[in-house]
C-alpha cells in the first residue's frame, strides 16, 4: 500500500514538472497579506457549526464540532476594508485535550491581481497559539502548481462569541496560468 502511494506521488510530481516544462513556465514567488474574518454568531454569521460537541469531550477543546465557512478576506483588519476574496471550506475541532482545528479551505480571490485565482489550504490550526503554520497544497488560475505556507496570527478574538479576525501572511511558489488549455 505504501509503495503504491509513493509511486502515485512520484508520478504526480513527474507529470507536474513535465507540464511546467512543456509550457515553458517560470516559477514565481508571491507574498500575500490579508485578514480573515470568522463570525459564528449574529445575523451575518460567516461560519455555521453543523455538529455538536462530542459526548464526553473536554468542553474547552470543542472536540467534534465541524463548521462550514464562507469568510471574507480583507486588505486590513477592519471588516469594512477592501474585500479581496473569501475563505470557503470547513474546519473541524480534532483535538481532545486542546483546541486544534483541521482546516480545509479555498482562499478564493475576487479582486486585484489574483482575481479568479484560488489557493487551497489543508492543515492543522491551533488558534490559541500565537502563530500557526498551515500548508498550501495547490491552487488554480495564477496559482497553478502552488505550494507554500500560511502563517496565521490572531488579530482579535471575542472569547464570548468566538468571532475572530486573523492576520494571514501567505508565502507561495507557483507557475501561473497556462493559457493554451
Amino acid at each position: 500500500m505504501a509503495s503504491r502511494l509513493l509511486l502515485s506521488f512520484l508520478l504526480f510530481l513527474l507529470l507536474s514538472l513535465t507540464a511546467a516544462h512543456k509550457h515553458n513556465l517560470k516559477q514565481k514567488y508571491s507574498h500575500l497579506h490579508f485578514y480573515f474574518h470568522d463570525s459564528i454568531t449574529g445575523r451575518n454569521a460567516t461560519a455555521v457549526p453543523v455538529t455538536k460537541l462530542a459526548a464526553g469531550a473536554h468542553p474547552q477543546s470543542y472536540f467534534g464540532i465541524i463548521a462550514i465557512m464562507d469568510d471574507p478576506l480583507t486588505e486590513g483588519p477592519e471588516l469594512n476594508s477592501t474585500l479581496l476574496g473569501r475563505a470557503q471550506g470547513l474546519y473541524a475541532a480534532t483535538g481532545q485535550e486542546e483546541v486544534s482545528l483541521l482546516m480545509t479551505m479555498n482562499l478564493a480571490f475576487t479582486a486585484g491581481k489574483y482575481n479568479g485565482s484560488v489557493l487551497s489550504v489543508l492543515g492543522r490550526n491551533q488558534p490559541l497559539h500565537p502563530v500557526r503554520e498551515m500548508p498550501i497544497v495547490g491552487g488554480t488560475g495564477l496559482f497553478r502548481f502552488a505550494r507554500g505556507y500560511v502563517l496565521a496570527r490572531t488579530h482579535c478574538l471575542d472569547l464570548d462569541t468566538l468571532d475572530a479576525t486573523v492576520e494571514y501572511d501567505v508565502h507561495v511558489i507557483h507557475y501561473g496560468k497556462i493559457l493554451d488549455v
